[in-house]
């Protein structure tokens, strides 16, 4: 137990009457006398405060967490034998893995129970710890606060957000919505006959079955799909410019759930999706497979990329992943880069990559750096930062130019609008069959 401000500013307020003897001394009994009540002001508020034996207490952790996916430690308290409401503040004891979080209040009503749901934001993937949980109440004079510490000691995976890919990729992967978006983009194209459909204006004239139209006396026309089985490479940089944080989550990490949300669309539509890390050496290859069952074995591998302290070797990399790729494929790569000087082996390997196989660029953009530039400065610093952030924002869009010149697709986007732009690029890609 301990005093609470509320006892220290009760026992400042007897500071003046400490002084009345001084004028009057027949008036120290008044002295002794506010000492007394304050004393049992005390006492009787610590009496009839919640005892912690009586305070009924059950964390449960969550099984496991998800980058950029915050999910809760579920608290459950039950004060036995109250006869008023109680307000408990509770407080996680967190690993350096999780973001630290604001005390948290919960009333607890006599003999109900109370659940208080408390965030756990993880920085990066890992190990997470839940060391324990301080929970904090006073009694109801509000003199007294007790305190305390209830061990946890749980370690709890942080992994990439497969739960929040599936989702979103099952919202997208509807085949009504395919067809739908087919014929009024890309009417005719495709090589694989998909199945008859009555002729309507509109359609492709060469499209007439004129035997099928002939055995049902009316006009039919070949619907055709997108060929199936492409080999699609997920290309991550795990360099030191990807350990970098975007909004909370490191930028390694949105472009994991990016390239997971592809993979998992891909594997749906039927081709097959490989996974390739690289920083100033290769670290990881995975062959391409097909099979919506693919996604859970891309997932562990993701997993366990390492954030690198070491600047990314895009010659060694990307010659090493073209020598391992037998057919034209589609190449994603998924990487940062600064201004156009650090950028300029990364061109040069690109077009180089470009020239055999379909290369998609995707860069994280800062929302941060857009917000300098906007903003209307208040003082000269502030200008300071938006002439800064505007040369790097030009730097980018000339770094962008020069990649699709060479003939590379691009997508600079910040990172909660990067996975749809991806899926939304990989649906383009697909249509017109551009890997065939």
């Amino acid at each position: 137990m301990q005093p609470t401000l509320r006892a220290v500013l009760l026992f400042a307020l007897g500071v003046p009457v400490a002084l009345l003897p001084v004028v009057e001394p027949r008036l120290w009994t008044l002295w002794l006398a506010f000492i007394a009540c304050a004393v049992g002001a005390l006492t009787l508020d610590a009496l009839l405060s919640l005892p912690r034996k009586r305070l009924v207490v059950e964390v449960q952790p969550p099984d496991v967490l998800y980058i950029g996916d915050p999910d809760p430690l579920v608290v459950r308290l039950t004060a036995v034998g109250g006869e008023r409401p109680l307000v408990v503040e509770v407080l996680g004891e967190l690993g350096s893995l999780l973001y630290p979080q604001p005390a948290l209040p919960v009333t607890l009503q006599p003999g109900e129970l109370g659940q208080l749901d408390l965030p756990l934001v993880p920085r990066r993937r890992g190990t997470a710890r839940v060391e324990a949980i301080w929970l904090r109440w006073t009694g109801p004079l509000g003199l007294i606060r007790r305190q305390w510490r209830v061990a946890v000691d749980r370690e709890v995976p942080v992994v990439p957000d497969i739960r929040a890919v599936r989702a979103a990729a099952l919202r997208l992967s509807s085949r009504d919505v395919l067809v739908g978006l087919k014929t009024e983009r890309f009417v005719g194209e495709g090589s694989e006959f998909d199945a008859l459909t009555e002729f309507r204006e509109g359609l492709d004239h060469r499209t007439i079955d004129w035997k099928a139209s002939a055995r049902h006396r009316k006009l039919l026309a070949r619907r055709f799909r997108a060929e199936r089985n492409h080999p699609v490479i997920l290309a991550f940089d795990t360099g030191h410019l990807m350990g970098e944080p975007l909004d909370g989550v490191p930028k390694l990490d949105a472009a994991i759930n990016a390239g997971l949300l592809l993979a998992f669309y891909s594997l749906r539509a039927g081709d097959r999706v490989g996974l390739f890390a690289f920083d100033q050496q290769v670290q990881r290859f995975v062959e391409p497979e097909g099979g919506v069952q693919t996604i859970h074995q891309l997932q562990r591998h993701a997993a366990t990329l390492e954030y690198s302290r070491h600047e990314t070797n895009f010659t060694l990399g990307l010659s090493h992943l073209a020598s391992r790729l037998r057919r034209r494929s589609l190449v994603v790569v998924l990487t940062d880069f600064v201004d156009t000087t650090t950028a300029e082996l990364m061109l040069d390997n690109m077009g180089r990559l470009a020239k055999r196989h379909v290369v998609v660029f995707v860069s994280l953009r800062d929302p941060e750096m857009e917000r300098l530039v906007q903003t209307d400065p208040t003082e000269i610093l502030d200008m300071h930062r938006a002439v800064v952030a505007w040369d790097l924002i030009k730097e980018r869009e000339t770094v962008v130019l020069r990649l699709q010149r060479k003939g590379v697709f691009c997508i600079d986007a910040a990172p909660r609008q990067v996975s749809v732009a991806l899926l939304n690029r990989y649906l383009d890609i697909k249509r017109r069959e551009l890997v065939a």
